[in-house]
């Protein structure tokens, strides 16, 4: 049995404090087109295959964490073409939210930034085969 298209995306959850600036964030610069908009509970985004999952407060997602727990190490990892120039056009737009500084290994470069709710979102360039 398949699943229907939307079923067949890769869900994650980001608990946010605050869900409309989430959905700016993640619309307006990474290139995310909103689903469906239950602000400021809960809001559904999606880019490619990956559906994000804004849990604001109220949302009950968000009520189903045990207080105490840390998000860990744990980010989306968005591939783009051009790190240098993607790193441009977001500080361009304002954005300075970056964690990291960029980072070269084997597989290609990466920097961390980090969301309005300081969710690490990792912007990715493969190395060139």
């Amino acid at each position: 049995m398949t699943a229907p298209a939307q079923e067949q995306l890769a869900g994650v959850r980001y608990l946010v404090d605050d869900v409309a600036a989430a959905v700016d964030f993640y619309t307006t610069h990474l290139g995310f087109t909103l689903r469906l908009d239950a602000a400021p509970a809960f809001a559904d985004v999606v880019r490619g295959p990956l559906r994000l999952l804004l849990s604001g407060p109220a949302s009950s997602g968000a009520r189903a964490t045990p207080t105490g727990l840390t998000a860990g190490g744990n980010r989306i990892h968005l591939i783009v073409g051009d790190l240098d120039a993607e790193i441009a056009r977001l500080r361009a737009a304002g954005l300075s939210s970056f964690s990291s500084d960029v980072v070269a290994g084997p597989g290609g470069r990466q920097i961390l930034l980090t969301d309005p709710a300081g969710n690490l979102v990792e912007l990715f360039q493969p190395a060139q085969a």
